[in-house]
């Protein structure tokens, strides 16, 4: 049975892997959607070829996806939600539509979040704050987390 503790550790131990658009490799290179699916994979909540299907979710998106495509990802693996907690997944947004996902984490000022920032470099892991929490535009929950 895996929790959705088990989720932000695992997300956790991401933290300082690069930033590399596409990439899904804890310690190599990921990007936010990269880190959403390798989490799964590591948890045993994906099937190891994930990434190799012909169908994968995450296949050909941009940098900057502004067409919806990471949100029909999403849908198409992971049930949505409509209150998050640790584990989840948020979706983020910058224009209208989400364009960025992160893993919502236990931080010692109450929320946290993980995820792949290209402006950082790498994943990283802060605290919740207002800013992100006012662009959070839907949640989803990895499929058999309890």
């Amino acid at each position: 049975m895996i929790t959705g503790a088990d989720v932000a550790a695992e997300a956790r131990r991401w933290v300082g892997t690069p930033f590399h658009h596409q990439g899904h490799r804890r310690g190599v290179g990921c990007d936010c959607a990269g880190l959403v699916g390798g989490v799964a994979v590591a948890l045993g909540l994906m099937p190891a070829d994930f990434w190799q299907r012909a169908a994968a979710p995450f296949a050909g998106y941009s940098k900057q996806p502004h067409d919806g495509h990471l949100e029909r990802a999403c849908d198409a693996f992971m049930e949505r939600i409509d209150i998050p907690k640790i584990g989840d997944v948020l979706g983020i947004r910058f224009a209208e539509e989400p364009q960025h996902l992160a893993i919502l984490v236990d931080h010692p000022q109450g929320l946290g979040i993980v995820h792949a920032v290209q402006s950082s470099f790498c994943v990283v892991e802060h605290r919740f704050a207002d800013v992100w929490r006012a662009r959070v535009v839907q949640a989803w929950r990895l499929p058999g987390i309890v």
